[in-house]
């Protein structure tokens, strides 16, 4: 069985649709060309529920299941089976979220990625296109104006080195050339954008992926991305600890909490992050915890509902009610940070859906494990917790 990590969960069934912030510098595709980004004023705290493009998706968590109070209700067989076709019949595109496989828990490594990378290409994807996309520079300022201690104590990867002396003793930069040589090699585009997350511009993709009829996977340890997880959007987890990639899908998510994936990011909003320096609304009200923010979101749906609902009427105990009229703004702007953007301005290539090219595979990845002391791994990608569900 599938091994599954934690995950931040909630019972509400909408999904909230991010705001545009206010860039800090005109951002710019480092390493592809696209249009420029216009300046656009931060908005009001408003929530609305995100469906911009609602019909690229063939099964997305607002159609996948009919919800009732958040729980939901299964489908037919012949639905089912009819989805499960539909489904295996399309391929496949991976995003590679190169960032956070550059870290041996807080510490940046080479040869973390060198490890990671080798097990993906062996034991996840062989010939399906993969795009990976990077952190741009000065990725964390836009969120940072809205709390400073957003991913405060993140070491910047370029600083450090822990792998070979050829590499640590290069100049500050180097270690990103090092990644992007070898992924151009393996034929796998990269994309970074100056002034955005990774998280950000996959966000924005995923979308124009799924309106061309395929399928997304993104490997990553991130649970940001919890946000995009349905029918078509699966996660492909490392899992350090067993030393390999394992498939997170929709049926996982909602075997384990039997909700919708898309109350993910209201319950954050609440409980705030504190891997990525977000505080929740306990550290303002100690009373305030989970079991509260659980049982109003199951009964409001969204955060938005939530809000608009407290400010005109009493929606539960009093320390509730209070905090929710009291620190609003405080949970508005968590809700700033927390979601995913999807109006970054990168456009998908055709090329990159194209069948990636594995003819020298071997070679480009034992050369570049070669450089920390490790050997090729050759999984059979048979072997491994794949999934094609």
């Amino acid at each position: 069985m599938v091994d599954i990590l934690e995950a931040a969960v909630g019972a509400a069934h909408v999904h909230i649709r991010p705001h545009r912030f206010t860039p800090t510098a005109t951002p710019s595709l480092s390493l592809l060309h696209t249009k420029p980004i216009i300046n656009r004023p931060i908005k009001t705290w408003k929530l609305r529920a995100a469906i911009a493009d609602s019909s690229y998706s063939f099964h997305s968590c607002w159609t996948q299941n009919q919800t009732v109070g958040g729980l939901l209700t299964p489908h037919s067989d012949n639905s089912r089976n009819r989805e499960e076709t539909d489904k295996t019949s399309r391929k496949r595109v991976f995003f590679l979220d190169v960032n956070p496989l550059c870290y041996k828990g807080s510490t940046p490594s080479l040869h973390s990625f060198a490890h990671w990378i080798s097990l993906f290409f062996s034991q996840v994807s062989r010939t399906d296109p993969v795009i990976a996309v990077i952190d741009g520079e000065r990725c964390n300022e836009y969120r940072r104006q809205l709390i400073p201690s957003y991913k405060a104590h993140r070491k910047k990867f370029s600083r450090y080195y822990s792998a070979s002396q050829r590499i640590s003793k290069g100049s500050v930069g180097r270690s990103h050339k090092a990644i992007t040589d070898v992924l151009r090699k393996l034929n796998v585009p990269v994309v970074k954008i100056e002034g955005h997350e990774a998280d950000d511009v996959v966000g924005t993709l995923v979308d124009q992926v799924l309106r061309r009829g395929f399928r997304v996977v993104i490997a990553s340890p991130d649970k940001d991305f919890k946000q995009l997880i349905s029918e078509d959007v699966q996660i492909v987890l490392p899992m350090p600890d067993l030393d390999r990639w394992s498939f997170y899908t929709i049926k996982h998510y909602t075997a384990q909490y039997n909700c919708d994936p898309c109350s993910d990011l209201s319950l954050r909003c609440m409980m705030g992050d504190e891997v990525d320096g977000v505080p929740g609304i306990q550290h303002v009200v100690p009373s305030f915890g989970r079991k509260t923010a659980l049982k109003l979101l199951k009964k409001h749906g969204t955060l938005e509902n939530l809000l608009n609902a407290a400010a005109v009427r009493t929606v539960g105990r009093q320390y509730a009610q209070d905090a929710l009229t009291k620190y609003a703004d405080y949970l508005q702007r968590n809700y700033e940070v927390l979601a995913l953007r999807r109006d970054v301005d990168v456009h998908l290539q055709d090329e990159w859906l194209s069948e990636r090219d594995t003819h020298n595979d071997l070679v480009i990845l034992s050369n570049f494990l070669k450089l920390f002391g490790e050997t090729m791994k050759l999984n059979h990608p048979n072997k491994s917790h794949t999934s094609n569900s």
